[in-house]
């Protein structure tokens, strides 16, 4: 499973920011956004099959739910309308996303490791130096 699930985030990220940034410039960034969420809201539900509910119950399911779902939620608007609005100002496809992650990991090391307790060790800090290398280049002019 694990690599069924790894492979499924990789895959779904390959047609995410092929997606992105095939989104038609003409159309307006809002309704792009709602026919996409409407989309998922579908596939979800669609889900349900895969993943049902043990307690038969959708209600009793949500009084499960924790503030991190409606944060998520949040947070998702905002990584749409930001790639959609990243690749309408010009970035690259090829750089909007490596650039964005990278940033992103480095931002979770001191997170992961103050609220999560992740351990740190020699090939990490490699691999930081690697991402920092990573962005000089990309960036470089």
């Amino acid at each position: 499973m694990q690599y069924v699930s790894m492979f499924l985030v990789i895959g779904s990220s390959l047609f995410y920011h092929i997606s992105q940034k095939s989104i038609s410039g003409q159309s307006n960034p809002v309704v792009s956004m709602l026919m996409t969420y409407m989309t998922a809201l579908m596939a979800t539900g669609l889900l349900l099959f895969v993943f049902p509910m043990e307690r038969n119950s959708v209600f009793v399911e949500l009084k499960t739910l924790n503030w991190a779902s409606y944060v998520l939620g949040i947070a998702i608007v905002g990584l749409e309308m930001g790639f959609l609005l990243v690749y309408r100002s010009g970035w690259a496809v090829s750089v909007a996303g490596v650039f964005s992650n990278v940033i992103v990991a480095l931002l979770l090391i001191p997170i992961g490791l103050y609220f999560f307790k992740d351990k740190i060790d020699i090939s990490t800090v490699f691999g930081v130096v690697l991402c920092l290398i990573g962005l000089y280049l990309i960036n470089r002019k």
